[in-house]
């Protein structure tokens, strides 16, 4: 009977190695898979990163630089005569309400009486009559 017992227990340890060997194996493949897929992200992004260096180079050409000045030298430097203050500068014409030209029209935008007793403002301001 205790033969029995030790060789049970002998090969429940052997198939519990057995299992635990193959589930590092499957997990080293697994952490293989994802290290190669790391990889190749890692060699596209350099490549994205190569492209852009490649494009930035063609674009900051000293020659084309130059034509781009030369093409936009009408330009000419601010003048300080072309400095104004806030209060030099015109006025802004008013923004015309249509909605609102509308309500008064119709009579609607005067004001209301609200429960409380007070008359309201109008809703929206009346546009200046001309």
């Amino acid at each position: 009977m205790f033969l029995r017992v030790v060789h049970a227990l002998a090969i429940a340890s052997i198939v519990g190695s057995a299992i635990y060997a193959y589930t590092i194996k499957y997990e080293t493949i697994w952490h293989g898979e994802q290290v190669a897929k790391l990889k190749n992200k890692i060699q596209v992004e350099k490549d994205a990163i190569a492209t852009l260096r490649a494009e930035w180079a063609h674009l900051s050409r000293p020659e084309r630089i130059q034509a781009l000045a030369e093409k936009h030298t009408e330009l000419q430097p601010m003048q300080l005569s072309q400095i104004a203050r806030v209060s030099e500068l015109p006025e802004r014409a008013a923004k015309v309400d249509a909605i609102g030209r509308k309500l008064e029209l119709l009579g609607l935008a005067e004001p209301t009486n609200t429960p409380g007793g007070t008359s309201a403002a109008p809703a929206t301001p009346a546009p200046p009559r001309r």
